[in-house]
């Protein structure tokens, strides 16, 4: 697939700033009910910004992600010889950090955990976990110029494989990945989801064993074929139930009603994508139906806002928001460096 994306949107500033400006509207209403958020908050489509702009994890691990692929590819062709390193140290020192206060995950805190030794990084990997806290950072990869689709799904999954090893994980990543590098590129939201599941069909079979080496071994599985059709397999049924519900759902009922709380890595995607679908032409309404579920609501919105912004570019966000959202200027640093 050919696509050229257009020059003047903006896109990768668009997506980081969007993912920040969700993470931080949904923060407020991670582990709430919907009734209980419109109670304290007020009705779903007047959401407003905290005042602060303070995101969580998938902001900072965002930029980690971020980090670690510019300074692979000052060093060199991007591969996973040169991004292995870096993100792991990427991801060290956010687990490090004292501002790493956010609610982080668990699976992401025993791994990195894990990373500080010199054990290698498959053996740091929860290879159980197919939470969403990969897929929720991933979106950098989807925005980077000028790599092959080999590059961008290898990498996308070794990302998630560093912390989240289940197969699941790895190809909702992928997915993710995929979709915001369709939308930066100018595809048409209502075919977006057609697009994915023939991504996931061609890639089903498909072990990136040159980005994931042995990865699959610390599984079950009695093959790497078994094990990668085995994450690829639930993210087609997600995708399958997104399709029949994107142009039919209920705006006014809560996302999670129809492709599930986000918690994990194939259901994240799918929310995101939903609360997406439902208002393409409008980011901030998409972005305060994704915070207001009843799931994960920081990372459903953080997904949401990367797929309108990678969308609709810059312009999508209003001045007073984006300026007002935390780790603007690095947002802003890598914007720049992608937007060619």
């Amino acid at each position: 697939m050919n696509l050229t994306r257009p020059a003047t949107k903006q896109a990768a500033t668009g997506s980081l700033i969007g993912l920040a400006l969700g993470d931080a509207l949904g923060r407020p209403t991670e582990f709430i009910d919907v009734p209980r958020i419109t109670d304290w908050y007020g009705p779903w489509r007047q959401l407003a910004l905290p005042a602060n702009g303070r995101v969580t994890d998938d902001t900072q691990m965002t930029l980690a992600f971020a980090r670690g692929i510019r300074t692979a590819m000052d060093r060199g062709v991007l591969d996973p010889q040169r991004l292995a390193e870096p993100l792991r140290e990427e991801y060290i020192d956010w687990f490090r950090s004292p501002e790493n206060n956010r609610a982080p995950g668990q699976t992401c805190m025993v791994a990195c955990q894990r990373l500080t030794t010199d054990t290698p990084w498959q053996d740091a990997s929860q290879i159980h976990s197919k939470g969403c806290g990969a897929n929720m950072r991933v979106a950098p990869i989807g925005l980077v110029p000028g790599l092959s689709e080999e590059q961008r799904a290898g990498a996308a999954q070794l990302q998630s494989g560093l912390t989240h090893g289940h197969p699941t994980a790895l190809a909702a990543s992928d997915l993710t990945a995929r979709a915001v590098y369709l939308l930066a590129q100018g595809v048409d939201p209502a075919g977006l989801v057609g697009q994915l599941r023939s991504y996931a069909l061609d890639n089903r079979s498909r072990y990136h064993e040159h980005w994931l080496g042995d990865l699959w071994t610390r599984s079950q599985d009695p093959s790497a074929l078994h094990f990668v059709q085995r994450g690829w397999d639930e993210c087609l049924a997600v995708l399958e139930r997104l399709d029949a519900v994107q142009r039919t759902a209920d705006p006014e009922l809560d996302p999670c009603e129809y492709t599930g709380d986000g918690w994990i890595a194939e259901e994240a995607l799918a929310t995101g994508l939903l609360c997406f679908l439902l208002f393409p032409d409008e980011p901030l309404t998409a972005l305060r139906r994704a915070a207001c579920t009843r799931g994960d609501s920081d990372s459903i919105a953080a997904l949401a806002g990367a797929f309108a912004g990678a969308h609709l570019g810059a312009d999508a966000w209003p001045k007073e928001w984006a300026e007002n959202v935390e780790y603007r200027s690095d947002l802003l640093t890598f914007g720049a460096l992608w937007d060619v």
